[in-house]
């Protein structure tokens, strides 16, 4: 008694959000909107491929009678971007992009005591047990693979299935994969768009070439999809089997129409190879076993785990990496707090 004690939680001021390409709008909205409710001011440096987009949530902002001064879009470059972060003016900042441009985030803030948020690189991997429904783990794990032509960062790059249905769940994903139709996103028709950049398509093109060398065996023929000229952006839908760990289709991140398949003979052996990889992002195990799921889910490395589903947002649960895959949270209670400091009231009041 006489005591009153409480925790508050008060805004940081100035959040710097660095929005990439792919999910223009989902993924700066994720941290924007929770920004500015939480009593920040926000600064929106989109990618340089799409800045309409912060254009357009500058307008929103203008129509919402947001009052002056709380939201600025800003066109940056990298060398501008560094120095608002040096320059202490903001106190958290928000990046979602690739391990390297996280790392020149992190090497900008140093000594500025900043928080800052980093969701970069993914190599998903997804682990399809004997007992799993094996048309729903087909049609979702390649709708995981190749939706948005494969550039999403929790996107499945790599499938470890038990050997005894390996080969019908491989005959299964190969003959979907041939249903794509690959070409102008603006074609009704097409369900397979290009990738961002010609570019982007030459380094896939590249992983598979390396993989087919070193044994790898590919199961759709990329001349099947017409659109699929070398030196463009338009890239085929690609699976592949026979491959390794020492390929770099299995290691590095690919972020392109491309998904590397495995026999495992055990749950160990699948966790070990799941684990085998510099990222974390989410990882999915498919099986009618819960309990089983559960289980698994607590040996894997990786900040979501998904059972029956993959390449998926949760608004209520945690947005979160391990390893390169990033750090800190967006999304859920937990990444709203990241957006606040903690004020404690201790107060006594009967003396």
């Amino acid at each position: 008694a006489g005591f009153r004690r409480y925790i508050k939680r008060e805004p940081l001021g100035t959040v710097l959000v660095v929005a990439p390409w792919n999910y223009p709008y989902l993924t700066a909205v994720n941290t924007i909107i929770p920004a500015l409710m939480a009593g920040n001011s926000v600064i929106l440096k989109h990618a340089s491929q799409t800045l309409l987009v912060g254009e357009r949530f500058a307008e929103a902002m203008r129509r919402a009678s947001l009052p002056d001064g709380l939201f600025h879009n800003l066109l940056l470059d990298h060398r501008q971007t560094a120095a608002i972060i040096d320059s202490g003016r903001v106190q958290q900042v928000n990046f979602t992009g690739s391990v390297d441009a996280g790392k020149a985030m992190e090497s900008a803030a140093t000594g500025r005591f900043l928080g800052v948020g980093l969701e970069l690189g993914g190599k998903d991997p997804a682990y399809v047990r004997a007992d799993a429904n094996l048309e729903h783990a087909v049609e979702n794990l390649v709708d995981g693979s190749f939706f948005n032509s494969g550039q999403s960062c929790c996107a499945v790059e790599r499938i470890y299935v038990d050997q005894k249905i390996f080969p019908v769940f491989v005959e299964r994903f190969a003959e979907l994969t041939r249903q794509y139709v690959l070409g102008n996103p603006l074609d009704e028709a097409t369900t397979l768009g290009p990738l961002v950049t010609p570019g982007a398509a030459f380094f896939v093109r590249g992983q598979i070439a390396e993989a087919l060398a070193q044994g790898a065996t590919a199961l759709i023929d990329p001349q099947a999809f017409t659109a699929d000229v070398p030196g463009s952006a338009y890239l085929a839908p690609q699976v592949l089997v026979d491959v390794s760990h020492q390929m770099s289709v299995m290691r590095d991140e690919s972020f392109g129409p491309v998904v590397g398949i495995m026999p495992v003979a055990s749950d160990e052996e699948a966790i070990a190879l799941m684990n085998d990889s510099e990222f974390g992002l989410s990882a999915s195990i498919w099986t009618q076993d819960l309990a089983a799921a559960e289980r698994l889910g607590n040996e894997i490395a990786t900040g979501t785990v998904f059972m029956n589903r993959c390449d998926y947002l949760d608004p209520a649960l945690a947005w979160t990496g391990v390893k390169n895959s990033g750090r800190g949270v967006t999304l859920s209670p937990l990444g709203y707090e990241h957006l606040t400091r903690a004020k404690s009231f201790h107060l006594r009041h009967e003396v």
